[in-house]
């Protein structure tokens, strides 16, 4: 940076930027190095004693003159606490300095604590350390950012700004440890698996699509690393678990972010029950370990996480639509519309009807009450979950789940296709679906070679991180809970 670089063009930057050389002027250095705090600030006040020396820095908040002395406010993630600053303190050289910081400086200070005569707990500064000179001013003067496109792009100064934030994302913190905790407690073996893939496979979705230089091959960016997990199985861990990073090269909305977090679970010997019976187990000691109760406000009602219910899909599309999954897709596209749902398009295929449908299958608990219950919505159609075992009674059922907590989907498992002749017939028939030839090069001949070594029957969990974190913090969109969602490219 040159010392000018854009500061002439506003007068604020241009006194910092003076000021930043005051500093350097006096032999210091503003952005200062090694600053050992012995406390966090919300310490001084939790442990409170009069003439304690502390020694804690942090980023000064306001800065109020009472004449010749000045009491400001210092602030670090765990809260704030009032300096009060005094020349004959800190002395002519600590004086000048004091004279050269601003709002946003980010200062350690060493001193003693007491209390005001309103009972205020303050540090009487001794000693000053500028760490680093904030060039810039402060959001709003820390009241906040009301333009969320700003929130969002500039996340550091959402958080310097609204403790709110700051909030969401300790709790998301606090949600995935709780996860972690329950599946490590019960002896699954957390593993990390390639996020690049030389054929996207595990989960429905349009990959993000690289070049690997050295190999010169093209590479995928994961969409799930479900099939990387079975494959452990194979190898002879019984249960693992991976709390990953996916993409999808999709659209954005409240619900969904091209770069987006799920834990994905897989136990050997089980079935889609005992899998619905991990989940439910999941999110309630999540909803415990960081709200205390499992009655949770989500945009106007009650969750209530202590009751869960389970529906059958294929009885909804009975009830609602007197759709069987035997059916052919004239079918199918003749009776909904005489139930008056618009169905739109040339060749669509079975899934995108299905798909099309989906928000009209909503439970009703999840439009109408107030207090509304998790739902396990079961019996899916079995050419919608290619790689989830048949039910045995109904082969045209796949043993599948989808979690739904206030209208929204949260998780997905089922009970896992390990037969690998089966397996590769329902990969073709899902290109055949797609309109694709059913070739080798676009199956995942790698993972049914797996299979053919012998895969024992298992079931399969992925929660989505983020939905989870919306759920339990009440959020409406997803950038709410990911610290840096993707954003369009600024206009220049």
């Amino acid at each position: 940076m040159s010392e000018t670089g854009n500061f002439e063009s506003n007068d604020l930057l241009k006194e910092r930027f003076k000021k930043m050389k005051a500093v350097e002027g006096m032999g210091l250095d503003p952005f200062g190095g090694r600053f050992l705090k012995e406390g966090m600030i919300a310490d001084c006040v939790t442990h409170f004693e009069e003439n304690k020396k502390v020694r804690t820095a942090g980023r000064i908040a306001s800065i109020r003159l009472m004449g010749k002395t000045v009491f400001a406010d210092l602030r670090d993630e765990t809260g704030r606490v009032q300096l009060y600053i005094k020349r004959e303190n800190i002395g002519e050289a600590g004086a000048q300095l004091f004279d050269q910081i601003d709002i946003g400086d980010i200062t350690g200070v060493e001193g003693e604590l007491f209390k005001t005569k309103t009972g205020e707990i303050t540090i009487r500064v001794q000693q000053l350390t500028l760490l680093a000179k904030s060039l810039r001013t402060m959001p709003e003067k820390w009241h906040g950012l009301k333009d969320t496109e700003v929130r969002y792009r500039q996340r550091y100064l959402d958080l310097i700004s609204n403790e709110e934030a700051k909030e969401i994302f300790k709790k998301r913190s606090l949600i995935v440890r709780s996860i972690r905790r329950t599946l490590d407690d019960k002896g699954y073996l957390e593993v990390e698996t390639p996020m690049m893939h030389p054929i996207p496979g595990g989960a429905a979705g349009k990959p993000f699509k690289t070049h690997h230089e050295a190999l010169n091959m093209d590479l995928y960016l994961r969409v799930a690393p479900e099939l990387y997990l079975k494959k452990l199985l194979v190898g002879g861990f019984d249960k693992v678990y991976e709390i990953n990073k996916s993409f999808r090269n999709e659209g954005i909305s409240t619900r969904h972010n091209p770069e987006f977090t799920m834990i994905e679970a897989y136990t050997a010997y089980h079935d889609v029950n005992d899998v619905m019976n991990l989940t439910e187990e999941i999110v309630k000691k999540a909803a415990m370990d960081v709200l205390g109760t499992l009655q949770i406000p989500r945009a106007g009602k009650t969750l209530d996480l202590s009751r869960w219910e389970r529906v059958s899909f294929a009885g909804l599309m009975k009830d609602s639509f007197d759709i069987g999954p035997d059916e052919d897709t004239a079918d199918w596209i003749a009776k909904l519309k005489k139930k008056g749902v618009k169905v739109e398009g040339k060749d669509l295929s079975r899934t995108q009807i299905i798909n099309l449908v989906a928000d009209l299958l909503e439970p009703a608990s999840e439009k109408s009450e107030t207090t509304v219950r998790p739902v396990f919505v079961t019996d899916y159609f079995a050419e919608l979950s290619p790689l989830a075992r048949r039910n045995p009674k109904n082969p045209s059922l796949s043993e599948r789940f989808e979690l739904y907590i206030g209208g929204m989907e949260i998780a997905n498992g089922y009970s896992e296709q390990n037969n690998p002749i089966e397996q590769k017939l329902r990969f073709e028939e899902e290109l055949r679906e797609k309109g694709k030839a059913a070739t080798n090069d676009t199956i995942d001949e790698d993972f049914v070679l797996a299979l053919e070594h012998g895969m024992p029957p298992a079931g399969g969990l992925g929660i989505g991180i983020d939905r989870l974190v919306m759920m339990l913090t009440d959020q409406p969109s997803i950038r709410e809970v990911i610290l840096f969602p993707q954003m369009k490219a600024e206009k220049a």
